[in-house]
């Protein structure tokens, strides 16, 4: 009975709760609407508009859920709009008849704070004692332009006493974030104390002060975390910051902030104006900043917690700082970030060298575009500070410079336009391009400048490995222009240059100027590499052959005279170093040049031919050698030598040399590897013209250019011709050259049949120069007049000795001060100038007068053959005197000469004595005066005196 008693009480108490369950779900609650909004209206303060369906569930406990909720504004612009809301209802009254909510819970709200509100907002405190909570389950809300989502909430008030408290969640642009508000009472004046602690992406912001009752707030704040980037754009890395904060309806500002962001100290405020648009601005101060790192997180200020919709503007300023490696002092300016767009103002820094700098500008989606400033007085500092190789350049160049350009950044891209500046005082213009990405950077340049003066600018060049090493990791494209250009002595007008280097192979696609009244162009490619290889290269000259010059050595500047003629020059180099191929051709007025060969620089060894052409080879050498150098004759010029080169040292292998009326091959080597340069070899002429010889000439003979050269050559002349005679036949001797010293030395020839030996020094080392000559001749025939004057040798087998000395830097000095001395023998042969003969049968006359006027006939001229012809002729200061010379004849008897001869002056002062009839007196013939034409006295008045005594 008890069993059944307790089962019907357990189905009875099933029924109960089961009817407690689904029995309120199935009433009609909209008579209950009404007072329901009423209810919340009075709880929150504000209408509530309830527009959905309404239950009731008394367990586990009481609650009314209703759907479509709309919670109106209150004056203060606060909106919500729910999905549902839920009141738990304190049961005992509920039973008691009274619907007394202890709990209100949003679901699904969309909460809308208007900024700036028109009044803070704020849930109504019920006057009767007694607990109340409030919670937000998946809302939204939208604070002006700032948007939180999967916001969850619980605010809790206690008695009149006890603070409101809330606590939630919510996510924020991906970044979760927790907030914790509590809200003491207000005082009698109306000031309520506010803490707020916000934790979210790693960092913790937290504030405590007053808040006003029209809801002003006011107090400090403290704020720190693991990585600032997160929230704003700014570098990462640990931060805190403490200051004051100051709240109103349309403005957030924290001043007087002490900043510590990645261990760099700074002082700073930031603002959040909320109207009329929602905007943030940062102020930062510091000692010191890295800036590479602000750079980096403003260029890629994208997904930072603040919304895109939120416009930030930052204003640094610091003292020391660096970017990209390149120390910067006084930094200043202003970036605005809005969206995706970054803009410049202001920006101003001082880089080494005290070169200041402006910069403005803004991003246009991933591209960057800046217009720069920059002014300094040594700017090689900077270019130094900047990387560029300035070793070698003249300190007193690159000083004071200034300009403007564009600056264009997208992606690994760098554009620079609109170039314009002043570099020491010349104007440049121009573009540029850098590409960082691929394979190679590339760098793109066109550059226009009025001057460009390259003496002390241009640094020292790394050795070969070094430039194919720097140049291999990059393409390059360069264009040049300049209006003149300087190197040297060297100035050029309207110079080009286009070159490009593309995977290690540069190109030269054009280089053209004018210097003078010469142009140049020039064009090539060389494959960089181990080895490098020339292909197409070509340099081509054209014009006057006087702007070379400035380019010549300046012991070249003899060559002045044969460059002043027109010019045209072609070059042409193809191959590796270590077989270079090289042709040229040219033409210096009517001379022809062509040349060929191979070169191996890294061995330093070459071979090759050289062809030299000329119509007329007195024309040719006349503006070296004068108009003197008629004495080769007339005819063409032609050299023709096939050289081979060591180091320092060229080989003509032979050497085929016409010249006029010369004809000559050798074989020479010149080494440059000395003091001075050194010819050797061996050179045999066919004919070898000499000059004509201007015994009294004043002009300089230039000795000193003796020592420009070593020199030892064994010299051969099968034909050595003065004036078109032949004055020596199969000579042969060997010249030796050095220190200005000359010395020929065993010389050896045939002179008239005979024999001649001898040596020749020339000292043109020291002042005035000396000359020295022995000679020795044996067994010459003389065939005819010797020299031309009116008392010369005409026939005779002639041998003697000579040594001579003079010193002097002219012909006439060398006669003036000429010493030594000469033997001659000579047999068998006729002198002309007299008649002996005939004057011993004018001696015979016994009438006076015929015999006076034969004897004046035969002392006048005609010729004496003579056996025997001996003498010895003195030399001193430029005198030559007669020592024993006589005449023996057959049959004539013998004459003697007396006197001397002034060589300086080419004067005579001869006597020539014969005794006719061996008991009289001595006929003589004095000579005076000119050598080519001297005054004859006869000396007969001792003779006609003894002839008529007798």
């Amino acid at each position: 009975m008890i069993r059944r008693v307790l089962l019907a009480l357990l189905g009875l108490l099933l029924l109960l709760v089961a009817a407690l369950f689904s029995v309120p779900r199935l009433l009609d609650w909209e008579s209950w609407r009404p007072q329901l909004a009423e209810l919340a209206s009075g709880r929150l303060g504000r209408p509530v508009r309830l527009d959905g369906p309404i239950t009731l569930v008394l367990l586990p406990q009481p609650r009314v859920e209703a759907r479509n909720v709309s919670i109106g504004p209150a004056g203060d612009g606060l909106s919500i709009a729910a999905r549902s809301m839920r009141l738990r209802l304190d049961l005992g009254a509920l039973l008691a008849g009274r619907l007394e909510p202890r709990e209100i819970a949003l679901v699904g709200g969309d909460i809308a704070l208007p900024w700036p509100p028109v009044a803070l907002p704020g849930f109504r405190v019920p006057p009767w004692i007694g607990p109340l909570e409030a919670e937000l389950e998946d809302c939204r809300l939208r604070l002006g332009g700032l948007q939180a989502e999967a916001v969850n909430a619980r605010l809790v008030t206690g008695g009149p006493v006890q603070a409101v408290v809330a606590e939630g969640n919510l996510a924020w642009r991906g970044y979760a974030a927790r907030v914790a508000v509590q809200l003491g009472r207000a005082g009698f004046d109306g000031v309520a104390p506010l803490d707020l602690t916000l934790s979210g992406a790693g960092s913790t912001l937290s504030a405590r002060g007053m808040l006003a009752p029209e809801g002003g707030f006011e107090g400090r704040v403290e704020a720190s975390g693991s990585d600032l980037a997160a929230l704003m754009p700014v570098p990462g890395g640990a931060w805190r910051a403490t200051g004051r904060l100051t709240a109103a309806a349309d403005l957030i500002a924290a001043d007087g902030l002490n900043i510590e962001i990645g261990g760099q100290a700074a002082r700073g405020a930031a603002t959040l104006r909320l109207a009329p648009d929602t905007r943030l601005d940062i102020a930062l101060a510091a000692g010191r900043l890295d800036l590479d790192a602000w750079v980096a997180a403003l260029r890629g200020a994208r997904g930072y917690a603040l919304p895109a919709a939120v416009p930030v503007s930052i204003d640094l300023s610091a003292e020391a700082t660096g970017f990209a490696g390149l120390p910067l002092r006084r930094l200043r300016g202003a970036f605005f970030l809005e969206g995706e767009r970054l803009s410049l103002s202001d920006v101003s820094a001082l880089l080494p060298g005290e070169t200041e700098i402006e910069v403005a500008g803004a991003t246009a989606g991933p591209r960057m575009e800046l217009a720069l400033r920059f002014k300094g007085r040594t700017i090689r500092d900077t270019l130094a500070a900047l990387g560029l190789p300035l070793a070698g350049t003249d300190p007193s160049r690159l000083r004071e410079a200034e300009g403007r350009f564009k600056l264009t950044l997208e992606g690994a891209e760098a554009v620079v336009s609109d170039l314009a500046a002043s570099i020491d005082g010349a104007r440049l213009t121009g573009n540029g391009v850098w590409r960082q990405g691929g394979a190679r950077p590339a760098l793109g340049l066109g550059l226009a400048i009025d001057r460009l003066d390259l003496n002390g600018v241009l640094p020292r060049l790394p050795d070969a490995a070094g430039l194919n090493a720097r140049l291999a990791g990059l393409d390059l494209n360069l264009r040049l222009a300049a209006d003149k250009v300087v190197w040297r002595d060297l100035t050029a007008d309207r110079a080009a240059f286009d070159a490009a280097l593309e995977n290690g192979r540069a190109t030269l696609r054009r280089l053209a100027l004018r210097s003078g009244e010469m142009d140049v162009a020039a064009s090539g490619a060389v494959q960089l590499g181990a080895p490098p290889r020339l292909s197409d290269a070509n340099l081509e000259l054209s014009g006057a052959g006087a702007a070379l010059l400035p380019l010549l050595p300046a012991e070249w500047s003899g060559l002045a005279p044969l460059l002043a003629q027109p010019l045209t020059l072609r070059l042409a180099a193809n191959g590796v170093p270590e077989a270079l191929a090289l042709r040229a051709e040219g033409d210096l007025g009517a001379l022809r040049a062509e040349a060929g060969g191979t070169l191996d620089t890294v061995q330093r060894r070459g071979s090759g031919t050289l062809t030299l052409r000329h119509p007329g080879a007195p024309r040719l050498l006349a503006p070296l050698l004068g108009e003197a150098v008629a004495w080769l004759g007339p005819g063409s010029f032609s050299a023709i030598l096939g050289l081979a080169g060591q180091g320092r040292t060229v080989t003509a292998e032979h050497l085929d040399l016409v010249a006029g009326g010369f004809r000559g091959r050798g074989q020479v080597a010149l080494a440059l590897d000395g003091p001075r340069p050194r010819l050797t070899g061996r050179f045999a002429a066919e004919t070898l013209p000499l000059p004509e010889l201007t015994l009294r000439g004043t002009e300089p003979l230039r000795l000193d250019r003796l020592g420009a050269l070593d020199a030892e050559l064994a010299l051969e002349a099968a034909r050595i011709e003065a004036l078109g005679r032949p004055v020596l036949e199969q000579a042969a001797g060997t010249l030796r050259l050095a220190e200005g010293s000359l010395r020929l030395e065993g010389l050896q020839a045939r002179l008239g049949g005979g024999t001649l030996k001898g040596a020749l020094t020339v000292d043109g080392a020291v002042a005035p120069p000396r000359l020295g000559l022995e000679a020795t001749l044996a067994d010459a025939i003389i065939t005819g007049p010797l020299l031309d004057l009116p008392l010369d040798l005409s026939a005779g087998r002639a041998e003697g000795q000579v040594r001579l000395a003079a010193s002097g830097h002219s012909m006439a000095a060398l006669l003036a001060t000429l010493d030594g001395e000469a033997t001659v023998a000579l047999r068998d042969g006729m002198l002309l100038g007299f008649d002996l003969p005939a004057l011993q049968a004018a001696a015979g006359i016994t009438d006076l007068r015929p015999a006076e006027a034969a004897m004046r006939r035969a002392l006048a001229g005609g010729a004496t053959a003579f056996e025997r012809l001996e003498g010895v002729l003195r030399l001193a200061e430029g005198r030559a005197v007669l020592d024993g010379t006589r005449l023996l004849t057959e049959g004539a008897g013998e004459a003697v000469a007396s006197g001397g001869i002034e060589l300086g002056r080419g004067a005579l002062d001869l006597r020539i004595g014969a005794r006719p009839v061996a008991e009289a007196p001595e006929i003589g013939l004095r000579l005076t005066g000119p050598a080519g034409a001297p005054q004859r006295l006869p000396e007969l008045a001792a003779f006609l005196r003894w002839r008529a005594e007798h």
